[in-house]
């Protein structure tokens, strides 16, 4: 299993990515379309294969990654202008991870599964109560 990262521009908050999410889907419902979330990027994963077993899209914001969602789809096209591009087909569960501090880059990476933050749940739920501010200020210090 591979996992994708990327940079989530225009996002404050993984509540405002949640927000986006939600919006785009009602749009989608009330265009007649298909209901589904995916991210449009110009680069086609060459990985595809690894990406959909079990892969997800890792989003950085505010230079944490904070949170995942699992892959469905990878879907290349080439759009009005004739220039190939790709959707990323997600479900639309935002699921929180462990903050993890990323430097900025561009466009999108391969995430090793080893190598990705844990996801926040189960016994460890406890920590999503804690102020977002104050498990990130723990976080950069190494405590958490």
């Amino acid at each position: 299993m591979l996992n994708m990262i990327k940079l989530c521009v225009g996002c404050e908050s993984v509540e405002d990515l949640e927000g986006w999410i939600q919006s785009r889907l009602d749009a989608r419902r009330a265009a007649g379309e298909p209901v589904e979330q995916f991210h449009t990027t110009r680069m086609v994963p060459v990985r595809k294969d690894e990406l959909l077993d079990g892969g997800s899209l890792y989003w950085v914001i505010k230079g944490m990654v904070q949170c995942r969602q699992r892959l469905v789809d990878v879907r290349p096209f080439t759009d009005g202008e004739g220039i190939g591009r790709c959707h990323l087909v997600l479900h639309p569960e935002v699921i929180r991870t462990d903050l993890v501090p990323k430097r900025p880059f561009q466009g999108w990476r391969y995430l090793i599964t080893h190598e990705a933050p844990a996801d926040i749940g189960g016994d460890r739920a406890a920590l999503l109560e804690m102020p977002h501010h104050l498990r990130r200020e723990l976080t950069e210090l190494g405590l958490l």
